[in-house]
């Protein structure tokens, strides 16, 4: 699904907690959530009275039935939830763009909170119906009835398959993707915000870390966090009179490939060295007018090092099999890096918020106030979910 909206919808205002280590936040989840918000709209200049759209994951327990009220908001007139993790940041934007676009709220902001020190921890192997089951429960249910048996149980386990496909098919090496990871780190050091800021990486830390599922060492995964943030999104007419400098939101894309999944077993044979993104790319660049040429950052969700690795290729960055070959020339890399990519530290070394902290990245990239900002920057490119359909993705815009 694409957008018709372009560039008549705004981000308005970002808000975050503090990012810490997985077990160290000092606020219960739902504290966060509301903090998050009302920070997000207090940096747009707005009240609390003016939202009147709530969007997030469908995964988020602080619901907006429990976070509205107890924010004491008015009446709201939009309020959705988008199916999974990772793959909804961009998502959740997209649908209050288009909300927003139709008419149907005026300001909507996007959450999400995630305290995995308070609650089962996301990379743990699991096995029962879906993410609602306890951690290794004795009954089986559901698509992981087909995988569960064999070991397959946890994230790492189910991305590795991908990325060993991608080494096998294209030579790609344990080495570039550590080139991810390196970059990503790397920005982490000149962002305060960041859990890993003051613990840089090299190569070399990479190689030698321990192997947590074949071909992805430790510092191939992304953290366990425990924090919140949220965005406000506007129109974009109404965004030039608040506080800080709009983002234009010029283009949103949504959706998954015939036969994807976040199961493996039913897969078709050429997904498995892509990120499943490629008709998502096509709907953006489509929409937004752009193309990978146009584009001078990227946000790229990264739960693991190889899936940054497949979405660059599907977004038309470098062409199929040569992603790792890209990541290790430098091309990721701030400030000469051709797309600099994750330049807070991504979810790898800033925080793993599910991938919404990237969409903030993105806006402070076009306010001109990232940490590790990118020159000039026009446009940025956020991708949320690889592999992990329904993906998403957004193009923002400098006003």
């Amino acid at each position: 699904m694409g957008s018709s909206f372009r560039n008549a919808v705004s981000i308005a205002g970002v808000g975050e907690t503090e990012y810490c280590k997985v077990g160290r936040a000092t606020r219960s989840e739902f504290e966060l959530a509301c903090i998050a918000v009302m920070r997000a709209i207090e940096d747009a200049g707005l009240e609390l009275s003016d939202v009147d759209g709530l969007c997030t994951y469908s995964g988020e327990r602080s619901a907006p039935t429990a976070l509205a009220p107890a924010l004491g908001m008015g009446d709201l007139r939009f309020v959705n939830l988008y199916p999974g993790g990772g793959n909804a940041a961009a998502g959740i934007v997209h649908n209050a763009a288009l909300a927003v676009a139709a008419g149907t709220a005026t300001t909507v902001v996007c959450y999400r909170s995630l305290c995995q020190g308070q609650f089962q921890r996301f990379g743990r192997a699991r096995a029962g119906h879906g993410l609602s089951a306890q951690p290794m429960s004795t009954s089986i249910g559901g698509p992981q009835a087909f995988t569960a048996p064999f070991g397959l149980m946890s994230p790492a386990q189910s991305y590795a398959l991908d990325a060993r496909r991608h080494m096998h098919e294209f030579g790609t090496t344990s080495a570039q993707f550590g080139a991810v990871a390196v970059a990503s780190y790397a920005n982490a050091q000149r962002n305060p915000r960041a859990v890993m800021h003051g613990r840089p990486l090299t190569l070399e830390d990479h190689q030698a870390s321990r192997i947590i599922a074949d071909p992805y060492r430790l510092f191939d995964c992304c953290q366990e966090s425990d924090g919140a943030c949220a965005v406000v999104v506007t129109t974009t007419e109404r965004a030039a009179d608040l506080r800080q400098p709009r983002v234009r939101i010029t283009a949103g894309a949504q959706g998954m490939l015939a036969g994807d999944g976040n199961e493996r077993q039913s897969r078709p044979a050429p997904l498995w060295t892509t990120a499943g993104l490629t008709s998502v790319a096509k709907q953006l660049y489509r929409e937004a007018g752009l193309g990978p040429q146009d584009i001078d950052v990227v946000q790229v969700y990264e739960n693991f090092t190889g899936q940054v690795v497949m979405a660059l290729e599907d977004f038309g960055f470098c062409a199929r099999g040569e992603g790792g070959p890209f990541v290790a020339s430098g091309a990721i890399s701030w400030p000469d890096g051709d797309v600099p990519i994750n330049t807070s530290g991504g979810n790898l070394a800033e925080a793993y918020i599910h991938g919404l902290s990237l969409v903030i990245e993105g806006a402070r990239q076009l306010r001109g106030t990232s940490t590790s900002q990118v020159e000039g920057a026009g446009h940025c490119l956020v991708v949320s979910g690889p592999s992990a359909p329904p993906s998403s993705a957004l193009v923002l815009s400098r006003d």
